[in-house]
């Protein structure tokens, strides 16, 4: 925990100093984060502050002691006492659809000789979650006790699971203020916000997977790119070593979008059915950072040859198999995954209204009817239809006539079908002409570079 607030600045002085423009003090920010966690300052303060923050930014070593603070808020993970063969490492996204990436990474890194404790959150926005997927498998459990959850690390190689209340505990007040307060869109708050939780998994190293796009959480490429940045610095300065990439959203990653339509896509690349497309050239990228970042690899070709050998043994696919048993979920889930995932009861195929070439997605668009279709929350206390989506969606540079659809849409009755179809079609532009995806890897940060 955090030391005890100093009594010599009260919260609204330190408010006032941030208003006006002044330099924070260490302790004293991290006194008022801790006040947060520990409910002794007010919303109002909270929402004061953000605002201050927003508009008069805060230097690089503010934003250090912010993230270090809120970290620090509630309980930071250890794993010295386990006496781990490997490194701790995880890797985060922003987010985006058809981002199966976590569910593919984790089990691979691990198979390699890396321990990661993923902590995962639901769908945000038109965003996929990483929990809503896996719980379409029956008895997968999010939640275990702290100490089951370290075991299974330990065990398994990887658990993927949901924040509880004690890791970061004051991110989740300040998140709470800042969505009602305009103040969401600041990349000091958001660099705290997401390394907080993160780093105080207890990580030997981090990789980030920062978005860029029409399906990316950050509004134009030049915010993606500072994000990116700001977050490779901070979390390196914090004291965890930090790579942040960024990387193409602007289309599905994945050729589908949903829960369960995603765990099947998931399982398929486990089984290397599928190496050479979008969601595995991303995935494999960042796996190969993690394993020089966690040193299980001394270079590019060292950590694609064990990568490789991972996937091609079953390996990876293995420690999938493992984890999602040790978490509630079947035993024989990863051979027989019919008998397990719903399926929706409307499931056909959407067609362009004239052939043409994809010259153009509107990811978000494709998120936000995945959402409507029942695979994501309109509302926070909404249940989640793990049968939805889309599948087969058509790539940007593929040709569409009567026999190539846009996708399959996967509905609970005709009518949602009806929709859907309708909403991926505007969301899709066709041209006569040879069209070509965006760089799938843009820019790659090193925060001890920066």
């Amino acid at each position: 925990m955090a030391a005890q607030a100093s009594a010599s600045l009260l919260p609204q002085e330190l408010i006032r100093l941030k208003r006006d423009g002044q330099p924070l003090p260490d302790h004293e920010l991290a006194a008022f984060i801790q006040g947060i966690a520990d409910e002794r300052i007010s919303d109002a303060q909270i929402g004061a502050f953000t605002m201050a923050t927003y508009l008069n930014g805060m230097s690089p070593a503010e934003v250090v002691a912010l993230t270090r603070a809120t970290r620090d808020s509630g309980h930071v993970m250890r794993w010295d006492d386990l006496n781990l063969p490997g490194p701790v490492v995880d890797k985060h996204s922003t987010g985006g659809v058809g981002d199966l990436v976590s569910l593919v990474l984790g089990p691979w890194v691990a198979a390699c000789g890396a321990f990661v404790p993923m902590i995962s959150g639901r769908g945000l926005g038109h965003t996929g979650g990483t929990l809503d997927k896996l719980e379409s498998i029956p008895g997968y459990d999010p939640y275990p006790a702290p100490e089951r959850f370290r075991q299974i690390v330990k065990q398994e190689g990887v658990a993927i699971i949901g924040q509880t209340g004690q890791l970061a505990p004051a991110d989740k007040r300040i998140y709470g203020v800042r969505d009602v307060t305009a103040t969401v869109e600041s990349i000091p708050l958001i660099t705290a916000s997401i390394l907080g939780k993160k780093l105080a998994s207890g990580l030997d190293a981090l990789v980030m997977d920062v978005k860029v796009g029409s399906g990316a959480f950050m509004p134009t490429p030049e915010a993606s790119r500072e994000l990116a940045q700001s977050i490779a610095r901070v979390a390196t300065q914090a004291g965890t070593p930090t790579t942040a990439l960024l990387t193409d959203m602007s289309q599905p990653l994945a050729p589908c979008a949903g829960n369960a339509v995603e765990i099947t896509e998931t399982l398929a690349l486990l089984r290397g059915e599928r190496q050479d497309g979008r969601v595995m050239g991303v995935t494999r990228e960042l796996a190969v950072e993690m394993l020089i970042a966690g040193k299980l690899a001394d270079s590019r070709t060292a950590a694609i040859e064990k990568l490789d050998r991972a996937l091609d043994s079953g390996a990876a696919a293995e420690v999938f198999s493992r984890m999602v048993h040790a978490l509630g979920g079947p035993s024989d889930f990863i051979e027989r995954p019919d008998d397990y995932l719903e399926k929706a009861p409307v499931i056909v195929p959407v067609y362009a209204e004239r052939a043409g070439i994809v010259a153009r997605i509107d990811t978000r668009a494709v998120g936000m009817s995945t959402v409507e279709l029942g695979g994501g929350r309109l509302r926070n206390d909404a249940a989640v239809d793990h049968r939805v989506g889309f599948s087969q969606i058509a790539a940007v540079g593929d040709s569409l006539d009567n026999s190539r659809p846009l996708a399959f849409v996967h509905a609970r009755d005709t009518a949602a079908a009806e929709r859907a179809a309708g909403q991926l079609r505007a969301a899709v532009t066709l041209g006569d002409d040879a069209a070509h995806a965006d760089t799938l890897i843009q820019e790659t940060f090193r925060g001890d570079a920066l």
